[in-house]
């Protein structure tokens, strides 16, 4: 009897969350929902929070006065404290030092001083955006493509700089002339401002415009879904193979092809769920090291999403070059620039695809 009451404690600690272990997750003011950046992070963390049965818990921040008082309140409760987005860093700054205790994660932005405590994360978004511009680039029809952009903040920044890129590499190989849109909204979470900015890309021509917010992905299933006269995927992909036309987006961050099957031509990876997994597990297992982790194409690995509805519409071929171009950018044989300075200096080298 005795055995089998002992034998029922131990299984019922080892399927138990470890509630001596918290973990809080403080949003940017786009919150959970987005799809993306956000989302992406907090997929990270109930990846690391099921394998390892602790506990976590989200708070929202709806402004930036919100970012010190909620991660205040969140280091006061957990053991480590992921603090969200660009707009954090002064805050983070300013809250961590004061907790020593606590671990603290930051992700997306880098600091001058790292307290024993703290490690944050960031991306080569250059190389991501390469990814992006080039297969942009490659489908285009009407030879304009568009990017959409909350504000022209460093990240953000980087992203174009090397959807920019992508899109000069692709052209200059194939002897193309292609023309990028750009636009911002300066708000990140505002859907009806991404909304109108894709509408006007696409009505000055574009017809590939990456989705760097809420409202394009939608825009682009709308006018495809009007060209076409179906918002069905089967419908939407036999126009696009019989008259070579179609409007798309190019989803960010995380896997939004299935937001919109058929107008969501890819998305690309950027890779912040590794980042908060590995942030969490880290402090978890006592293996934490403050100071600054850089992301890029070699260290997250495939940056495009399976494209599970689109796949056949991209040529063999130019999935075929990307990942050549991408084993050179991960062997670093080619650099893809992250500032303007550096763009305006690139120039396409020569390269010979094995095939």
């Amino acid at each position: 009897m005795r055995k089998s009451l002992w034998a029922a404690v131990v299984l019922l600690l080892t399927i138990l969350p470890v509630f001596g272990f918290k973990v809080i997750m403080v949003t940017d003011a786009g919150g959970l929902g987005d799809k993306s950046f956000n989302d992406g992070t907090w997929r990270g963390i109930q990846m690391v929070a099921e394998e390892l049965g602790i506990e976590t818990k989200v708070i929202q921040s709806y402004e930036q006065a919100d970012y010190i008082p909620n991660l205040t309140k969140a280091a006061q409760e957990a053991d480590v404290v992921l603090a969200v987005g660009f707009l954090m860093t002064d805050a983070l700054a300013k809250v961590a030092p004061q907790f020593p205790n606590t671990y603290f994660v930051g992700i997306d932005f880098a600091l001058e001083n790292y307290p024993p405590n703290l490690i944050t994360f960031v991306f080569k978004e250059q190389e991501i955006g390469f990814v992006a511009g080039y297969i942009a680039a490659a489908m285009t029809k009407s030879n304009m493509v568009g990017f959409t952009a909350g504000m022209p903040i460093p990240p953000v920044e980087r992203y174009r700089v090397g959807f920019e890129t992508g899109v000069k590499l692709y052209a200059d190989l194939h002897g193309k002339n292609i023309t990028v849109l750009k636009g911002y909204t300066q708000a990140f979470g505002d859907p009806k401002k991404f909304k109108d900015l894709a509408v006007s890309q696409f009505a000055q021509g574009a017809d590939v415009i990456l989705a760097g917010g809420p409202g394009v992905i939608e825009t682009a299933m709308e006018h495809f879904t009007a060209l076409a006269g179906t918002s069905d995927l089967v419908g939407l992909i036999d126009y696009y193979y019989e008259t070579g036309k179609g409007f798309f987006a190019i989803g960010v961050d995380m896997d939004q092809d299935y937001m919109a099957p058929g107008a969501v031509l890819c998305s690309v990876l950027k890779g912040v769920d590794i980042a908060a997994y590995y942030g969490v597990k880290w402090a978890f297992e006592g293996t934490f090291n403050a100071g600054l982790k850089v992301l890029g194409m070699k260290e997250v690995g495939s940056i495009l999403s399976p494209m599970k509805y689109t796949k056949g519409l991209v040529p063999t071929k130019v999935l075929a070059e990307l990942e050549f171009l991408s084993s050179l950018v991960k062997k670093r044989e080619l650099v893809i620039p992250d500032t303007q300075e550096t763009f305006d200096a690139f120039v396409t080298p020569p390269i010979e695809f094995p095939f």
